[in-house]
């Protein structure tokens, strides 16, 4: 019984692990419906391995690790494969350009940086009610939400038609990953009205976007986000 407690939010982060990996699979063969599925699984087990190791108390170094690792599966290598697969279309061409080497591998940029967020995220011990630069799976539904969206209902297509706005898409969102900008986390520090306005108004503008825009919605609501935290650095701590 003890090895069941012990070991249960491991087998969760496991899990998430094995939905990303799949998702990645499905992703390279243009299967965006499975890796969609797939990044929700990875999200949702994500959020439960550490609710349950709280739980149940059973917090560990092996269990700080395997999370990272998983992570960069499930939200690391698949935003890059995403703009991997955006760029693809356009061979070695940029702005006229001929380039030794396809445009595409720019998008595995986003697949590094991840792998410098996560560890720079271990090593950080501020980010307990705030974010230090945008987390790696919210970067992935921004990513994938917005080529998801384009693949599904053809929007933002003045985005995926030009490939030096998919490279600097790529450049920007790689940054933002390692950047110093808190954003903001969904832990109430205070039960104070006034010290969660920030949630509070990112709460009910990003509902109204989901209801609004519904699949569009996705990528907006991290953008969305991503201004709110902005407008309100000096309230995050």
């Amino acid at each position: 019984m003890n090895f069941i407690k012990n070991n249960l939010a491991n087998l969760l982060t496991l899990a998430n692990l094995f939905a990303g990996c799949v998702g990645a699979i499905h992703l390279i063969s243009g299967d965006y419906q499975t890796t969609a599925i797939c990044l929700i699984l990875s999200s949702v087990f994500d959020f439960f391995d550490g609710f349950v190791a709280r739980a149940v108390k059973s917090n560990s170094n092996l269990g700080l690790q395997l999370d990272s690792l998983a992570d960069m599966v499930s939200f690391g290598l698949i935003p890059g494969l995403t703009m991997y697969k955006a760029l693809e279309p356009f061979g070695n061409e940029i702005l006229g350009l001929q380039l030794p080497f396809d445009v595409s591998y720019f998008g595995l940029l986003v697949t590094v940086f991840s792998c410098l967020r996560l560890a720079i995220f271990n090593l950080d011990e501020e980010q307990r009610y705030y974010f230090k630069g945008l987390n790696t799976p919210t970067n992935t539904v921004l990513l994938f939400g917005l080529y998801y969206a384009f693949r599904e209902t053809g929007t933002f297509g003045f985005l995926f038609e030009n490939s030096l706005f998919l490279v600097l898409l790529t450049v920007i969102t790689s940054w933002l990953l390692i950047s110093p900008i808190k954003m903001m986390a969904m832990k109430f520090k205070s039960k104070k009205l006034q010290d969660n306005y920030p949630k509070i108004i990112l709460l009910g503008g990003g509902i109204a976007i989901l209801i609004f825009f519904q699949i569009v919605g996705i990528p907006m609501l991290v953008i969305y986000y991503i201004l709110v935290s902005l407008v309100f650095q000096r309230q995050l701590n």
